[in-house]
Parts: structure tokens; C-alpha cells; sequence
């Protein structure tokens, strides 16, 4: 089967952006590239684009580009993105992150695996809302912080780090310092951040430490890192996206350094906005009472919904279902009522290690399914296999006396074509499950 094309690049140079092209086809996410916006339109309207990249070096029409390929995309939500230099110009665009060039594709596939996941929450949030209304509740739309975005900028006060918080400020941020990394991680855990500023100094690792640091953490893990570097900073940049950097800035010019780390910061609030407002479906009153879970009949109305606007906005939709496995141990904590008591916490544990946009649901006392947004049948199986291994490490009490028991999961999965069931890919999942094992 031929690689799937997902990125549109709109450039007339070739040589300003080939070389991220083939830095992108490489990392899998395979590119073609439009010579202007006529052709861009074509594309869309021929291929299956998840997010697009503008040349913003081709002036004010390239500017006014990101709202004319969101339309033509519609209603499928398309994430854009401009390559360029700050500018007055770029005030009020409707670009979902603006980057300054060059920028290394190992770094761009992570802001571009973001944008697509956020655009798949908020085309999830419009139908969690209509399903919610069809049962008699409303979802609250997510609502964006009005105050200034908060930077933590580290590094020692030199002339050169006290110019970038200053550009910050400027730029309309609140901005923490911190100077060693003790105090950095400090701050990170007393306080909420939409970005990090590392400046690297002459000594590059403590920088990176605190990248990696907070990569290793699941409530910092995706808050923007940005390692400054300046003109003459040297770094491998598969070392700086292992270690968790999000992006390098190579420039003595503070403004230009403040303008990308807003442009992060801007676009992760959207994130935690659009999460929020999701998060917020468990307190619906709708949900299963032991699990926080949607309910088989909710699933049920929901999984229809998802499935015709997968059709139409040409995404791929995938139903995994998660049945507990009948082992020895496990037949002996029913028997003795204990599964049923740990039954509310397994639960629990899968609607945490889903994505937001997926739609976790209890179908049986012992059944469980996910709908997955954008996952194709692969993606699917591996995070149903990724979930089942989790849960297959946790101990669950079985009585005084007693070893404890652990809920292992029998899996299946199936993907929702164009003009296919829900209902039937659904069957096909329960019937996969009551077959194999995971692992």
C-alpha cells in the first residue's frame, strides 16, 4: 500500500522548504507541495490532508492563506502552519502556530502531532456537545484564559537572558525568572506554565536536564521547552528532540526568540482549553456511575455521530473493545465479589490512559470499548495493547490472606470504513476480543 500523503507544504521556492520536505518524508509524514494557493486548493479538495505548512516568505497573500485552506477544508478542521519571521503584519492571523525558520523537521513532526490531535479534540468536543444535548445536557465550550501567558525563562542573568525577558514582557508575558535548576523545577510544580525558556549559556547540559526533566513527567510533559541558543550555537538536533526540547532558537535577536515562544505558548493553551473542556463530560451526570465512564447507551448514540462525521470529514475512526480475560486468578476474585469491586478502578484507569478525544465506555460489567478519532486499525490495536499492559501490572485486592489478583484483557479492534457500520465494526471488535489475548 502506497504511504499516505498528510502534509500540504505551499511554497514557490523549492529551495527555502525541500529540504524540510524531505526531512518530514523521512519521519513519515509524507509531504507534496503546492507552488501557490491555487494548487494548494486542488490538493485538498483531491487528498486527505491533516495539516498544511505556508511559506510565509511570500508576502501578504501567504498571510491570508491560513483562512482561505481551513474553508476549503471544512468540515474537517485543518491545522496551518506558518514559516517565517515575526513581523507587524502577523497580528490577527489564523495561522495555529507561526514558526520562525529554519526549523528542524524532527521538531516540527511534535508541534505537527499536536495540532492534528487538537484539531481531532475540538471536532470531538462539537460532537460530544450534540450528543449530550440529544440526552438533555449541555457541554460548556471551552473557554480561553484572557490573561497573559505565563513563561518561566531559566538560565543565569546575564545582559543577553535579561533582554529576552524583557522581549517577553513586551510581547505581553508574565514571566518568572530562574537560575539554577533546582529553582526551575520549583517553580514547575507550584505554578502553571504554557512555555519554558532554556537559555543555554556555556553550559548546555542543565538546560537539557530540565528538558528531559520535564519529559518525564506526565502534567509537564507537553509544556513547550524552547533552548536558546544563539547565532553561533551549535547542537545536534536529534540530541535536543531526545532530551525533550521542543525547538532551538538560533538568534541573537530577543524579539524573534520572544515571538516563537509566544507563538508555543499561544497554542498550548488552546490545548489545555480544548482538554478542559472535554475533561468536564464526566461531571455531565450522564456518565456510568462506578467508572466515569460513558454508559452502553450513550456509547451507543455517540459511536453513530462519530461515525458519520468520520465519513464526512474523510478521518479515520477506529472502535477498540477490552474484555477481562478468564483466568484462574480472576474467576476466584469473582467468585469472592472482588472483581466487582475492582471493576470501578480498572475503569477509571482507562479513561485516564486514552486520549482526550477517544470515547471510553463500559458496555458490560466486565466489557469495555473505546472509540478512537484519526486512529487508524493499527494505531488502535497498539493503544488497546498499551492499555491492557498497564492495567496487567497493577495488583488488585482479593481478601485476607489472599494474593492479590490482576486483570488481564482479551482485545479487539476494528476500523470504520466510508460507508461502513459502526454497529458492525463494533460486533467485529467484541468478536476479535472473546479471541485473543493481549500482548
Amino acid at each position: 500500500m502506497a504511504a499516505k500523503t498528510r502534509i500540504l507544504i505551499v511554497a514557490r521556492e523549492q529551495t527555502r522548504l525541500g529540504s524540510l520536505a524531505v526531512g518530514l518524508d523521512a519521519l513519515g509524514w509524507r509531504t507534496i507541495t503546492a507552488r501557490g494557493p491555487y494548487a494548494a486548493m486542488a490538493t485538498l479538495a483531491d487528498l486527505s490532508i491533516e495539516a498544511a505548512i505556508v511559506d510565509l516568505a511570500e508576502g501578504p497573500e501567504a498571510m491570508n492563506l491560513a483562512g482561505r485552506l481551513k474553508a476549503a477544508s471544512a468540515p474537517r478542521r485543518l491545522p496551518v502552519v506558518g514559516l517565517g519571521g515575526p513581523g507587524r503584519e502577523q497580528e490577527g492571523h489564523e495561522f495555529d502556530l507561526i514558526l520562525t525558520a529554519p526549523i528542524e523537521a524532527r521538531q516540527l513532526v511534535n508541534r505537527l502531532e499536536a495540532l492534528v490531535r487538537l484539531a481531532v479534540a475540538e471536532e470531538e468536543f462539537e460532537l460530544r456537545a450534540q450528543t449530550f444535548a440529544e440526552h438533555g445536557r449541555r457541554l460548556e465550550p471551552p473557554v480561553a484564559d484572557a490573561g497573559p501567558l505565563r513563561v518561566l525563562a531559566v538560565g543565569e542573568p546575564t545582559r543577553q537572558f535579561l533582554g529576552l525577558s524583557n522581549a517577553l514582557k513586551a510581547a505581553g508575558a508574565e514571566v518568572v525568572g530562574a537560575f539554577t535548576v533546582f529553582t526551575a523545577f520549583d517553580y514547575l510544580h507550584d505554578r502553571r506554565f504554557e512555555a519554558v525558556v532554556l537559555w543555554a549559556g556555556e553550559d548546555r547540559k542543565e538546560a537539557l536536564q530540565i528538558a528531559n526533566g520535564m519529559r518525564r513527567n506526565t502534567r509537564l510533559y507537553h509544556i513547550p521547552a524552547v533552548l536558546c541558543l544563539g547565532l553561533d550555537g551549535r547542537l545536534d538536533p536529534a540530541e535536543t528532540s531526545e532530551k525533550g526540547v521542543t525547538n532551538v532558537a538560533a538568534s541573537d535577536s530577543p524579539d524573534e526568540i520572544a515571538f516563537g515562544v509566544t507563538e508555543l505558548a499561544r497554542a498550548y493553551r488552546r490545548q489545555n482549553v480544548v482538554r478542559s473542556a472535554l475533561e468536564k463530560a464526566r461531571g455531565s451526570g450522564l456518565m456510568d456511575a462506578a467508572t466515569g465512564l460513558f454508559t452502553r447507551d450513550l456509547f451507543a448514540s455517540h459511536l453513530i455521530r462519530l461515525a458519520q462525521a468520520a465519513q464526512a470529514r474523510n478521518r479515520e475512526l477506529s472502535v477498540c473493545v477490552l474484555k477481562v480475560a478468564e483466568t484462574a486468578s480472576v474467576a476466584a476474585a469473582r467468585a469472592g465479589g472482588w472483581l466487582d469491586r475492582a471493576v470501578p478502578q480498572i475503569g477509571s484507569m482507562i479513561g485516564r490512559l486514552v486520549r482526550v478525544e477517544d470515547t471510553p465506555a463500559r458496555l458490560g460489567a466486565e466489557v469495555f470499548a473505546l472509540a478512537m478519532p484519526g486512529a487508524d486499525l493499527e494505531a488502535a490495536r497498539a493503544a488497546c495493547k498499551r492499555i491492557a499492559a498497564v492495567i496487567a501490572c497493577t495488583a488488585f485486592e482479593s481478601g485476607e490472606g489472599q494474593p492479590p489478583f490482576v486483570a488481564e484483557f482479551d482485545i479487539g479492534a476494528a476500523q470504520i470504513h466510508p460507508g461502513g457500520s459502526a454497529g458492525q465494526a463494533l460486533e467485529i471488535a467484541a468478536a476479535e476480543a472473546s479471541h485473543r489475548r493481549a500482548g
